[in-house]
């Protein structure tokens, strides 16, 4: 009998003592859930890149779709590594990787917080005076998020990076478009990221061929009888393309601007290995063709006219509409020898060209990051004239009025047809806020906010 009191005795301290313990583990859990709500409530409320300032044009707002994300890898078997190339070895070949991000409307469930972390880092592998520098930033959207399927399938738009970049430097604009019903793919160009920098011939061969290779890629996961996420809801013949700087460069090519016949003897000046490979990307590539599916290009700083490698010849080709955005004071891709003189150039194009006066090269990526104390970390995203979260709000509104017009055939030409001048513009209205007839400032601005601007608009040839 004593031995049963002692050890009932035992048991009864020890189912309390485990209940003590189960209790301080829920209390624990129930706080983590509770801080976990606080913070996701605290994200959805805080500025994150992208969102629309008081001053930002209309059209910066984003659409009606939630927003979706999903990381896959594409591989590219069999293509020339240009890097490797050598007399013994005079074509080498490897199985080409691309990681790339892809934003899609989305359906967000009840309860759930459209926010996400993106990882990135500053610096670049190849130089160690800049090392890397992890840091991440929030964006809107719900990773692994199901699609949208309560419409017809969505364009595509394609994005390439700058060099060195990430898939992650303009995320304010592929989650605005994709909340425009767009599905919006970002490319991490192989030896042309922060992380995994190399020659840059890399980088002048491939950029054209990955964009291609990506397309493909979609129109495969869009296809009706694929098993992807995203079936039967891409629309790849109906593709527009984002490309900044370097990416820049190689939409364009894809578009039609084959590089012109100086092409290869001002790459061979610099002592790049393997010039000949570049050839096929050029005029004197007798196949070479522009990828059909793309029917319009919105580009930042395109890089290479500076080095006279497109001239009027080599741009006659290029015939669908082009945006382009440039910084009066651009030092790497140049301004009034750079994008301008492509923009004049391109005959067969209707295009545009937006110019923010003052700025530099820097007119397309996310903001700096806090992390980015040093003054070469910043000017890796920032200006020193412009604030870079004003300019994304711009870029969000003109690129959703021009792909609007040429992707999806919507009313947005008052968005694109105005007074070239933006503070030449007269802002008139009535008491009601409609416009008397005097008005003619820039469609979608705020009073007194349409200054530092310039946009021109040449049609195509007849």
């Amino acid at each position: 009998m004593i031995a049963n009191s002692v050890l009932a005795h035992l048991l009864l301290q020890y189912a309390k003592i485990k209940g003590e313990v189960l209790l301080k583990i829920l209390k624990i859990v129930f706080m983590l859930g509770l801080l976990w709500m606080v913070s996701m409530v605290a994200a959805q409320d805080m500025m994150i890149f992208g969102d629309a300032r008081p001053d930002a044009p209309e059209l910066a707002a984003r659409g009606q779709y939630g927003v979706g994300v999903q990381t896959m890898t594409f591989t590219n078997p069999n293509q020339i590594d240009i890097l490797n190339i050598t007399a013994e070895t005079p074509e080498p070949r490897y199985d080409r990787s691309l990681t790339v991000e892809i934003w899609y409307p989305a359906q967000i469930p009840a309860g759930e917080a459209p926010v996400i972390t993106y990882e990135e880092t500053l610096g670049r592998v190849d130089n160690p005076e800049a090392p890397l520098v992890p840091f991440t930033f929030g964006g809107r959207a719900l990773r692994d998020a199901e699609a949208d399927a309560s419409g017809a399938a969505y364009p595509l738009i394609v994005v390439s990076h700058g060099f060195p970049g990430s898939r992650w430097m303009l995320t304010y604009l592929t989650e605005n478009l994709a909340s425009k019903g767009y599905v919006v793919v970002a490319i991490d160009h192989t030896e042309s990221t922060f992380g995994d920098v190399a020659g840059f011939p890399s980088t002048l061969l491939n950029r054209p061929l990955d964009i291609r290779f990506v397309i493909d890629q979609m129109a495969a996961l869009g296809a009706a009888d694929s098993d992807s996420f995203l079936a039967g809801l891409v629309d790849a013949e109906n593709t527009g393309l984002v490309g900044y700087s370097m990416g820049g460069y190689g939409a364009l090519n894809v578009a039609g601007g084959a590089y012109g016949a100086a092409y290869l003897p001002t790459l061979g000046s610099f002592g790049f290995p393997g010039v000949d490979a570049l050839a096929v990307n050029t005029v004197e590539n007798a196949d070479f063709a522009a990828d059909e599916r793309v029917k319009a290009v919105y580009t930042f700083a395109p890089w290479g006219m500076n080095f006279g490698l497109w001239d009027e010849a080599s741009l006659a080709t290029l015939d669908v509409p082009v945006f382009f955005v440039a910084g009066s004071q651009d030092d790497v891709a140049g301004y009034e020898n750079g994008p301008r003189k492509i923009f004049e150039l391109s005959a067969n194009s209707d295009r545009y060209l937006l110019t923010f006066e003052g700025a530099r090269h820097n007119v397309a990526p996310n903001p700096p990051p806090a992390e980015a104390t040093t003054y070469d970390q910043f000017m890796r995203y920032g200006d020193n004239v412009w604030d870079p979260a004003r300019m994304n709000n711009i870029n969000q509104h003109f690129a959703t009025a021009f792909f609007g017009k040429y992707l999806k055939a919507e009313d947005t030409d008052a968005y694109l047809d105005l007074i070239e001048v933006a503070a030449e513009g007269v802002y008139s209205a009535a008491a009601d806020g409609t416009f008397n007839a005097d008005h003619t400032y820039w469609l979608g601005f705020q009073p007194r906010s349409a200054v530092g601007l310039r946009l021109e608009h040449l049609p195509a040839a007849e």
